[in-house]
């Protein structure tokens, strides 16, 4: 997983309820099992007409939020069901920080198992990091000070601090595991010469 850095953006603001994973990424895009290329497919339906045209409204369709790597968005983020690939597809299209009031808790978890952090703030701080961009302006994510930088003003954001160990060093569960693969090896060698007939495969 990679790691993640102080981030600079102008974000891009969504402003909806509950938005869940299938207005994310509908069902018809996850028989792929890879977590790229699914970006171009993020908020398919509010973001293309039936034809498959880019709709000119939609937010990031428009310069210079088709390049932004953090959304703003309503309460309730990512309900409905607990599909991975809604982040995979965030990730892919390069959107690295989701700010809302609110999140579904399995959501929330999987951005944190997929490279991306989701931030809750009130819906006032929101509404006036949406103002500010609009201008064109970018805001910074301080990772390690859990601070929102945006023009002369800071927002703090509380941030779990085994959650944020695991997003600046990059490691997944997968990595989790292989931190302790020491002492699972030790476990199954002591097993082995236990019970030996438990490992014997002859």
């Amino acid at each position: 997983m990679e790691k993640f850095k102080d981030l600079k953006s102008i974000p891009a603001h969504l402003p909806l309820l509950n938005i869940d994973t299938d207005m994310i990424i509908p069902k018809q895009f996850l028989k792929t099992i890879k977590r790229t290329g699914l970006g171009k497919n993020l908020f398919y339906e509010m973001r293309y007409d039936e034809k498959g045209n880019p709709i000119k409204e939609f937010v990031l369709n428009n310069e210079p939020f088709t390049k932004s790597k953090i959304l703003l968005t309503g309460k309730n983020f990512g309900c409905g069901s607990s599909r991975e690939h809604a982040p995979w597809a965030l990730l892919d299209f390069g959107i690295r920080c989701v700010i809302s009031p609110s999140f579904a808790d399995i959501f929330y978890n999987n951005c944190f198992k997929n490279g991306i952090l989701p931030i809750v703030l009130d819906e006032k701080t929101i509404q006036e990091l949406s103002e500010y961009s609009k201008r064109s302006s970018e805001i910074e994510i301080k990772i390690q000070e859990q601070e929102i930088v945006y023009g002369n003003k800071v927002a703090k954001f509380d941030l779990d601090s085994f959650k944020k160990k695991c997003l600046i060093e990059g490691i997944d569960d997968i990595g989790l595991s292989l931190e302790k693969i020491s002492n699972i090896k030790s476990y199954e060698e002591k097993i082995s010469n236990q019970k030996p007939w438990l490992t014997n495969n002859d």
